[in-house]
């Protein structure tokens, strides 16, 4: 028996963000448009290191803080 991957929803930035899935916190920066880019980023409240991302599940109800990094003079 298969298992189908279910919806699940997020908060991403306080606000409620649906899935097609459970993916890794690199999916998910890529359907942002954001991997590669320089971002921090937390989950449930703890920082997760860049080399962690591909490794790293968001889950129904996990609570993800993103904040982009931008240089300037």
């Amino acid at each position: 028996m298969e298992m189908t991957p279910q919806p699940v929803t997020i908060l991403l930035n306080g606000s409620p963000h649906p899935l097609a899935a459970a993916v890794s916190l690199a999916a998910l920066l890529e359907s942002l448009g954001l991997a590669g880019k320089p971002v921090v980023v937390e989950l449930d409240e703890a920082v997760v290191f860049p080399r962690d991302y591909p490794h790293t599940a968001v889950s129904a109800g996990s609570r993800v803080e993103v904040v982009t990094l931008a240089a300037g003079g």
